[in-house]
């Protein structure tokens, strides 16, 4: 980066102080107010860290340039988590939007982990991984039964055919060599796509990793950027890619004492009710992993993204897709 770009970089996240100090002395947050720090994590957006006097906030801004679509819109994060306050879901409390561009908005900074014990460091105590997972698939169904007529709502419902149709978009960019037998697993998907049920609101990326976790309880469900209406059964697919460490040779760990897939579909069965194909939604799920991670190894390998941890992907990329087709078969 050059002087000029450093020089460029500090006078956008200096005006974006100011706005920001503005927008929460008029939300009636008392300052003095510390300086906007970035926080890592998470792509979309920017994401800074402020203090007032006592609390402290994070912000999350469309970066300067960027139109506010897709994961980079800020506000439609915010609009999601203001009307679950109300809700018996966790989230962060939206403390002052600003929809001018680039729109930003502030939440109330939440104290907690958020850590995926079978992929992120550090390791997570084996026990309290467990206990993590159990409470995340009891609150699983508290977010899937608030009514959606409750809600912002502001796309089209993604149907099961919607969900294949997505990601074999993703899985068909990525070179057949980096994905072994992925069409084998498309055809298989295709030939069984349940019937849809009735919608829900699907977070989109539910799994510990997206939830600030106080000691066993989940403290708030953050990073909102993909939610929409869809079909339960395939984020509870979702959940579960991660609950088994032997779905990622070579880049994650095996924990002890996890609880299994079966237990962790029972405890949201109970408070859902029954779920009929998943089977199907399991299988995608590890699809859905396969492609993304498919096209990560490809953006590094064509020099779009230099990463070389990418080069520890294909073993699991191999696995998502074999214990697909496994269940399928």
């Amino acid at each position: 980066m050059t002087t000029a770009d450093t020089t460029s970089e500090d006078a956008q996240v200096a005006a974006l102080r100011e706005r920001v100090i503005a927008g929460l002395e008029a939300a009636g947050v008392a300052g003095p107010f510390g300086t906007l720090d970035p926080m890592l994590g998470g792509h979309s957006g920017l994401t800074y860290r402020i203090a007032g006097a006592g609390e402290s906030f994070v912000i999350k801004a469309v970066p300067p340039g960027q139109k506010a679509i897709g994961r980079h819109d800020m506000l439609r994060q915010a609009r999601i988590m203001t009307a679950l306050e109300k809700t018996d879901v966790p989230v962060p409390g939206i403390r002052a939007t600003d929809e001018t561009e680039p729109g930003w908005f502030a939440m109330d900074l939440i104290p907690g982990e958020s850590l995926e014990p079978v992929l992120d460091d550090p390791a997570v105590e084996p026990t309290l991984a467990a206990a993590r997972m159990r409470r995340a698939a009891e609150i699983l169904p508290v977010l899937h039964a608030v009514p959606l007529d409750s809600l912002p709502i502001d796309g089209d419902v993604l149907t099961p055919a919607d969900e294949l149709k997505r990601w074999s978009r993703t899985m068909g960019a990525v070179p057949p060599e980096l994905v072994p037998d992925a069409a084998r697993l498309e055809d298989m998907l295709a030939a069984r796509i349940p019937d849809a049920v009735d919608p829900v609101l699907v977070h989109g990326d539910y799994r510990l990793g997206n939830i600030l976790s106080d000691r066993t309880e989940p403290a708030a469900l953050i990073d909102w950027e993909i939610w929409s209406p869809g079909d339960p059964r395939v984020e509870l697919g979702w959940f579960l890619v991660f609950a088994d460490g032997s779905n990622f040779p070579g880049v994650g760990r095996e924990v002890p004492g996890l609880p299994s897939a079966d237990e962790l579909i029972d405890i949201y069965r109970a408070a859902a009710g029954p779920l009929t194909d998943f089977t199907w939604f399991d299988a995608l799920g590890r699809f859905k992993m396969a492609a993304i991670m498919g096209h990560n190894l490809r953006r590094h390998r064509e020099g779009r993204h230099h990463d070389p941890a990418q080069e520890q992907l294909p073993d699991t990329i191999s696995r998502l897709i074999v214990t697909g087709i496994e269940r399928l078969a």
